[in-house]
C-alpha cells in the first residue's frame, strides 16, 4: 500500500530544479557549511542538531570544534571535558555516543568516517536520518535525510494526509526522494529541503507566497497546507515533583553528586535532590538522615524543566552547613563553572547559588 497518490513521483521530480535554484540564492549561513564538506564536522553538527534549534547549536558547535578539531581528538577526550563542552545542550547520551562513534572510526575505519550509509548506521548514536545527512552532505551520495521538516514538506507538496509518525510513511518518503537525487547535487538537495522546511514551509503557518515550490504544491492549491502534516497526538508528559538542596559549607563550597549511571541525565552532576515536594519539616528530616549539621535554611525558589516525555517541577532549599559531608563532592563556584558539567535542568537555581557564593567570598575578605 502506498501512502502517496500516483502523482507523487512526478511531483518530487519536478521540485528538484526550482528547489536547487532557490537554495543557491537563499541558503542559510551555518558554521558547518563549507565549500568542501568535512565529514567530521558534518557528524558533530548533525548530532548537535538532533532535537535542538540551529541558533542554539551554533556557539556550541564552534566551541566544540575549536577544542576538538579532529575525530582523533574527540575519541581521546576526557569525559568530564567532553560533558563540559556539551553543558546546556541536553540529551547528554548524544555526546557520549558521539565519542563512541569517534572511537569506532579510529579503531575500525582508520580515522576516516566511512562513505557508506550502512557503515555509518553501524556507528553508535547514528540513525537513519543522521546517516542520510552525513552520506549526502559530506560524501555527495544520493541518500535522503528524512526528519520532521522533510516529512512536512513532502506531505504538503503531495497533499498527503497520512500519519507522518508511521515508520512506513517515512520509508516511502525516503524511497521517493532517493529516486530524484541528481548526480553532483546530492548535498545541495538534502540541505535545500532542510532549509525550506525550516524557514518557509513552517508548521501551522507556511509562507506559501515565498515558496519556490508554490506552483506545484498540491496542498497550497487545495488550501490544506496549514492543516498538514497529519501526526498522531503525542502522549501527555508525566509530571514529577522534586526537592533540590543547595548545600553550602562554611567555607563557601557547594555540594554536588553524580546521578546514577542509567536513566535520565545518567552519570551527570547534580545538586542533591529528593523526589517529591518536601515540606520544611521533611527537609529537616532529610538533612538529619544525611547527618548534615546546618546553621540556616531558607527557600531558594522553584523552576520547571521539560524533557521529551517528562516535566520536573523543582523546589529549591538553600542550606548553610557546618562542615562538608563526605557523601557529596564539594566544589567552589569557579570549578562549578569551569570543570563540572551541570545540566540545564538546574540552571533555574543559578541566581541563588551565585548570590550565596558571592556572599561567602565577601564575608571571607
Amino acid at each position: 500500500m502506498s501512502f502517496f497518490s500516483p502523482a507523487a513521483p512526478s511531483i518530487f521530480s519536478a521540485m528538484v530544479a526550482p528547489l536547487l535554484r532557490w537554495y543557491a540564492a537563499s541558503a542559510r549561513k551555518m558554521p558547518w557549511r563549507m565549500s568542501l564538506p568535512d565529514p567530521y564536522r558534518t557528524l558533530v553538527s548533525e548530532i548537535m542538531l538532533q532535537q535542538t534549534r540551529v541558533e542554539t547549536v551554533k556557539p556550541y558547535y564552534e566551541r566544540f570544534i575549536a577544542e576538538l578539531p579532529t575525530v582523533a581528538e574527540l575519541a581521546a577526550a576526557d569525559e568530564e571535558r567532553l560533558l563540559k563542552l556539551w553543558e546546556g545542550l541536553g540529551y547528554y547520551s548524544r555526546v557520549r555516543n558521539l565519542q563512541k562513534a569517534a572511537q569506532k572510526v579510529m579503531r575500525e575505519f582508520g580515522g576516516e568516517l566511512p562513505a557508506d550509509r550502512d557503515l555509518l548506521l553501524s556507528l553508535p548514536g547514528i540513525g537513519e536520518y543522521t546517516a542520510g545527512a552525513i552520506a549526502s552532505i559530506a560524501f555527495g551520495l544520493p541518500e535522503p535525510a528524512v526528519d520532521g521538516n522533510v516529512l512536512r514538506v513532502c506531505a504538503r507538496l503531495t497533499d498527503c494526509h497520512a500519519d507522518i509518525a508511521d515508520p512506513a510513511f517515512r520509508r516511502e518518503t525516503r524511497d521517493l526522494l532517493k529516486a530524484v537525487y541528481p548526480p553532483g547535487k546530492c548535498s545541495d538537495l538534502t540541505q535545500s529541503i532542510m532549509d525550506l522546511g525550516a524557514v518557509v514551509c513552517l508548521p501551522g503557518s507556511p509562507h506559501c507566497p515565498e515558496c519556490p515550490l508554490a506552483e506545484i504544491c498540491l496542498a497550497r492549491k487545495s488550501g490544506t497546507a496549514p492543516a498538514l502534516p497529519v501526526k498522531k497526538a503525542a502522549a501527555e508528559r508525566k509530571i514529577e515533583n522534586r526537592t533540590v538542596f543547595l548545600l553550602f559549607s562554611d567555607s563557601g563550597r557547594i555540594a554536588l553528586r553524580k546521578r546514577p549511571g542509567r536513566g535520565i541525565l545518567a552519570g551527570l552532576w547534580e545538586y542533591p535532590a529528593e523526589t517529591g515536594k518536601l515540606t520544611r519539616s521533611e527537609v529537616g528530616q532529610w538533612l538529619k538522615n544525611h547527618q548534615i549539621e546546618t546553621v540556616g535554611i531558607k527557600k531558594a525558589g522553584a523552576c520547571k524543566h521539560i524533557f521529551t516525555h517528562l516535566e520536573w517541577h523543582q523546589t529549591g532549599w538553600l542550606i548553610q552547613c557546618q562542615g562538608e559531608n563526605s557523601e557529596f563532592t564539594w566544589t567552589t563556584l569557579r570549578d562549578l563553572h569551569e570543570r563540572y558539567s551541570l545540566p540545564s535542568a538546574f540552571q533555574g537555581f543559578s541566581t541563588a547559588v551565585n548570590e550565596i557564593a558571592a556572599g561567602k567570598r565577601a564575608a571571607s575578605k
